[in-house]
C-alpha cells in the first residue's frame, strides 16, 4: 500500500511540475512576443510593457495620441463607461491602457491631461507614451501600427494575457457589447 500511494504522489509531482514548467514556457513566450520594453506612464513613471501592464491581467488597449480632435476623444469617453461597469475589477485583474501613437508630442502630462479632460483619469487606466521606437514596436506587435497617426485604427484590443485570449474591439461597439466581452475574458479566470 505504501508503495502505491508513494507511486500516486510521485506521479502527482510529476504532473505539478510539468504544468509548472508549461506555465513558465507561456509566460516566457507572451513575454518574447509582446516585449518587455520600456514605456512611461502618466504620472512619469518607468513601466515595462509585459512585467508591469500586461502579466496576469485582462486589458483593454485603446491607441491615441493627444491632438486629436476627431476619434481619440470619442473612443476614450466610450471606454470610460465601460470602466465604470467594472468598478470591482479594477487593478485586479482588470486594467485599462491607452497607448500613445504619436510619442513625440504625448508627454506624460500631456497624456494625463487628455485623461483628466476627457473624464478617463482613473485608478486602473494606464496611458502610456514613451520613446517612438518602443511604442512602435509594441503597436506593431499588437497589429494597429500607422505610419500616419491621422490614419491609426481605432479598433481597440482587449485580452485575458494568462489565456491568451484576445478580441478586437470594434469602433462601432457601444459600451454593452464591449463590457460583455470584457466579462467574457475575466470569468476565463
Amino acid at each position: 500500500m505504501k508503495s502505491v500511494l508513494r507511486a500516486v504522489l510521485m506521479v502527482m509531482l510529476v504532473i505539478t511540475v510539468q504544468v509548472s514548467f508549461a506555465a513558465e514556457d507561456e509566460e516566457e513566450r507572451a513575454r518574447e512576443y509582446f516585449s518587455n520594453l520600456e514605456l512611461i506612464n502618466q504620472n512619469g513613471e518607468t513601466v515595462r510593457f509585459f512585467e508591469d501592464v500586461l502579466k496576469d491581467k485582462v486589458v483593454v488597449i485603446n491607441f491615441v495620441f493627444t491632438n486629436c480632435q476627431g476619434a481619440c476623444p470619442l473612443m476614450t469617453h466610450k471606454l470610460s463607461l465601460v470602466r465604470d461597469q467594472f468598478e470591482d475589477k479594477i487593478g485586479n485583474p482588470l486594467q485599462f491602457v491607452s497607448l500613445s501613437i504619436d510619442p513625440e508630442r504625448d508627454t506624460p502630462a500631456a497624456m494625463k491631461a487628455f485623461a483628466a479632460e476627457h473624464q478617463a483619469d482613473h485608478d486602473g487606466w494606464l496611458w502610456l507614451t514613451g520613446k517612438p521606437e518602443n511604442l512602435d514596436n509594441i503597436i506593431k506587435r499588437l497589429g494597429q501600427y500607422a505610419e500616419d497617426i491621422e490614419a491609426h485604427s481605432t479598433m481597440m484590443l482587449a485580452g485575458n494575457v494568462n489565456a491568451a485570449h484576445w478580441v478586437k474591439i470594434q469602433p462601432y461597439e457601444m459600451p454593452p457589447q464591449i463590457a460583455q466581452k470584457i466579462a467574457l475574458l475575466l470569468e476565463e479566470g
